[in-house]
């Protein structure tokens, strides 16, 4: 098995089924799809059955509300070589999932694997993303990853424990978790790179009213990772002083969904920081994979 793509769920089933079309026009056979279901309902049942000759696909039923808990469920099913986590609401583009397995091929010293986001209108996603391709590190790991455009050796996925399940959606820290599963990567001596071509497509929630809920939640859970490694103060301090900008320019302007999507981000980023400490958590325990 080359490749698992786990997909963690909840709330959607059309959405997913688009997934679902977008993984076929791969053309990648040796490929298995593993959906943890956090649904209270059977929604996803047609879908399943509709594609269950069609793909490798497992389906996982799951109680509990938490994002990276379902990936990791997933994670320990999984027998592809690499292993990737697109959420349910994304469309892989042409030949980006046959790109990413040669990419690991040619190279094998290599563990992770990213690239941005990309809005459905065109263009890049929400986010700050690197122009140029290159190693991760610690200086530029928060414009280099995002989950559902991020893939890794199973092998170091399972080592490092997955990702950490008090990060990401469903918690009080919810954003950042792939930030961190790539920061301890790299601390355990591990390639990273990012690739600004391998792009996969995402709705661009930024500046909704959606994107305001979340802010404050999001942005605890970047303040958090980055106190957690203890990234130099050039990194973190310009996410600290854009968001007070915003607030700023956009209030001015009148703009007052903007300014306060700003607000919330900043003042979450700061509660993240605060609650966090180096090396808080850290290691995590392996995860037992299939064999």
């Amino acid at each position: 098995m080359q490749a698992s793509l786990i997909v963690a769920t909840k709330g959607r089933d059309r959405d997913l089924a688009v997934l679902f079309d977008s993984l076929l026009a791969q053309g990648v056979a040796d490929m298995e799809v593993i959906v943890v279901d956090q649904n209270e309902d059977d929604r996803l049942a047609p879908i399943i059955e509709a594609y269950r000759d069609r793909l490798v696909l497992s389906w996982r039923r799951s109680s509990v509300a938490n994002a990276n808990h379902a990936r990791n469920l997933g994670l320990a099913l999984a027998r592809g070589a690499v292993v990737g986590f697109p959420d349910d609401d994304c469309v892989f583009p042409a030949g980006v999932l046959p790109r990413v397995l040669a990419a690991f091929d040619a190279d094998p010293g290599l563990a992770v694997l990213t690239g941005p986001a990309a809005s459905p209108e065109g263009g890049l996603g929400s986010g700050r993303w690197r122009a140029a391709a290159g190693p991760i590190t610690p200086e530029n790991v928060f414009t280099s990853v995002i989950e559902f455009n991020l893939f890794l050796r199973r092998a170091v996925a399972l080592a490092l424990g997955g990702f950490d399940e008090r990060l990401g959606p469903g918690t009080v820290f919810g954003s950042a978790e792939g930030n961190d599963l790539a920061l301890r990567a790299i601390a355990a001596g591990h390639a990273a790179r990012y690739e600004p071509a391998q792009q996969i497509v995402h709705p661009d929630k930024r500046l909704t009213p959606v994107a305001v809920a979340r802010a404050a939640t999001y942005g605890k859970g970047l303040g958090y990772v980055m106190r957690r490694h203890a990234v130099p103060a050039g990194v973190w301090v310009p996410f600290f002083y854009r968001p007070l900008g915003g607030v700023v320019v956009n209030a001015l302007r009148g703009r007052m969904l903007a300014a306060r999507y700003y607000w919330a981000s900043f003042r979450g980023r700061l509660a993240g920081f605060l609650a966090g400490a180096p090396g808080a958590g850290l290691p995590l325990s392996p995860i037992a994979g299939a064999t």
